[in-house]
């Protein structure tokens, strides 16, 4: 489970650094889990773009995820790992002892073979799914419920982890990846164990095409368009824009706070990510 170099026979080989896909076992998914998911471009219903460089990407089928593990009491053994187009994580092929195939986010460490199970008084190893009051502080998990029953929400990126700081009556309070500290209902569930493909992040795709082929297309910068396109555009030659950096729809940027501080789910926030301050 890494990255690979490749032999700079051309330009664009010359930086790219793939995944070396060590850890999948089988390249063909399961057809009773797959449906089909058609390319929107970034558009709503109607017709309007509101994502950005987006589009043209090669086909592909979505794998139907269970984020609620819900087959309690039920052991389960791993099939498989395979990889899966629409997330960074790797996801695992899980047979259960009536017959039933699921997928789930795999784990790191998580091979071939190894049971699973869910449900209050499973065992504490990597895969299983457990109430965050049944997990010993200080245990790494991901797939993080914010509602019994759900399904998880939180720390499902490729190679992150959650940490259970302490349980405190009805609430866990759980250090997520980007810092912050929350609290959580304990009745919720959480996966033992951090997210596999921990080397994501290393992974240079080396040329714009890959990105093409995800889907991503090019990205203009907005003082170079037209008034009418970007509040940055237009001017007399080449201006840098001429105010703060705002977005297509003059949102701020660059260290502007964008979370609405009426928030409700606020009072559940112990401690704010850290945030990297620009000099």
């Amino acid at each position: 489970m890494g990255t690979r170099k490749s032999r700079p026979v051309t330009p664009s080989s010359r930086y790219y650094w793939p995944a070396d896909f060590s850890e999948i076992t089988r390249k063909k998914s399961n057809k009773s889990l797959t449906r089909n998911l058609p390319g929107k471009g970034g558009r709503n219903s109607e017709g309007r773009i509101t994502a950005e460089h987006r589009g043209g990407r090669v086909r592909r089928k979505y794998r139907i995820v269970d984020l609620k593990r819900n087959k309690v009491g039920m052991k389960g053994r791993i099939d498989s790992v395979e990889y899966d187009p629409n997330r960074t994580a790797r996801i695992a092929l899980v047979i259960y002892e009536d017959g039933e195939k699921r997928y789930i986010i795999s784990p790191d460490g998580m091979k071939v073979g190894d049971i699973i199970q869910a449900g209050p008084g499973s065992p504490i190893s990597i895969g299983n799914s457990l109430p965050l009051s049944e997990i010993p502080p200080g245990t790494f998990i991901h797939n993080i419920e914010l509602e019994p029953g759900r399904g998880g929400m939180l720390v499902r990126g490729a190679g992150t982890g959650a940490q259970i700081l302490a349980i405190e009556g009805k609430h866990a309070h759980v250090r997520l990846p980007s810092g912050e500290v929350r609290l959580i209902l304990s009745s919720c569930s959480a996966t033992i164990g951090r997210v596999g493909n921990v080397s994501h992040d290393a992974i240079s795709y080396g040329k714009a095409g890959r990105r093409r082929w995800k889907g991503r297309r090019p990205r203009v910068r907005g003082v170079a368009m037209n008034p009418v396109d970007h509040p940055l555009g237009g001017g007399e030659g080449r201006s840098s824009g001429g105010r703060h950096p705002v977005s297509r729809t003059g949102v701020p940027a660059k260290g502007y706070r964008t979370r609405n501080p009426k928030k409700q789910t606020s009072k559940y926030i112990i401690k704010r990510r850290k945030v990297r301050r620009r000099k």
